[in-house]
């Protein structure tokens, strides 16, 4: 070895190593349910449960592949293994399938929604048994205690498409609807920029459940990818940007 390539490899050994590229960020399959506006619009693969993740992900590098199935079929979807996270267990097990509960992003309150001019009372299921009442499909495998009853006297049904409660309950067409509040605010806004549409009136929100945020947790395959979800989603949440998503979809 000549002098010049003993003193360049040298030089070479004393430098320090280039450090390790940290692994890159994988992307996340994620099974959300099909039709739940504001939460979910498979059409442009958003929605402020959809964005919520997307964004928490991307603050610790990982990309978001939302999948859009019915309801049902989301936890089912990661018991096949076609998914790497679901945004609900719908109360099945999955860590028997590997899976690990993340923190919850997003809550859905139901409640009993009727117009204010009625000033309906409504603390208990006899309260509503003598009402016609609108819901969404399960509502009733949900609450049989309180829906049972309506069923019973015939006053009950459940509709998928909750733009249609909006208008039947303006339209006195039914007495309350039970629905997500969110969900059922953003139809109500949709309702009001449709040129010569339905009068809106003023509504009641009645609660008659206690809300169990744990019933809403995700589930992801892998525990670190849930790691890096839920200290996404604390940033989210103490930067402001969490609420700022749902302000997006629900601007008047």
């Amino acid at each position: 070895m000549t002098g010049a390539l003993r003193r360049r490899g040298l030089l070479a050994a004393a430098l320090p190593l280039p450090l390790a590229a940290a692994p890159p960020g994988r992307s996340v399959r994620m099974a959300f349910g099909e039709k739940i506006p504001p939460f979910c619009f498979p059409q442009t693969a958003s929605g402020i449960e959809v964005d919520v993740f997307r964004e928490a992900l991307a603050l610790r590098g990982h990309a978001l592949q939302p999948l859009f199935f019915p309801f049902a079929r989301v936890p089912l979807e990661f018991k096949a293994g076609t998914v790497d996270a679901t945004m609900t267990d719908l109360g099945q097990d999955l860590s028997a399938y590997g899976g690990h509960h993340g923190d919850t992003a997003v809550v859905y309150d139901n409640v009993l929604i009727s117009l204010r001019q009625r000033a309906l009372t409504l603390r208990r299921p006899a309260d509503l048994a003598p009402l016609r009442v609108v819901s969404f499909p399960g509502a009733l495998a949900r609450y049989p205690e309180w829906l049972g009853p309506v069923k019973a006297a015939g006053h009950y049904s459940e509709i998928n498409d909750q733009a249609v409660h909006v208008r039947l309950l303006m339209l006195n067409r039914c007495d309350v609807v039970l629905s997500d509040r969110t969900i059922f605010r953003y139809f109500m806004l949709q309702a009001r920029q449709v040129p010569a549409g339905v009068p809106l009136q003023a509504v009641d929100e009645t609660p008659f459940t206690q809300v169990n945020p744990k019933d809403y947790r995700p589930v992801f395959r892998s525990a670190a990818v849930r790691d890096d979800f839920n200290a996404g989603l604390r940033q989210l949440k103490t930067t402001g940007r969490f609420q700022a998503i749902y302000d997006r979809y629900l601007r008047a």
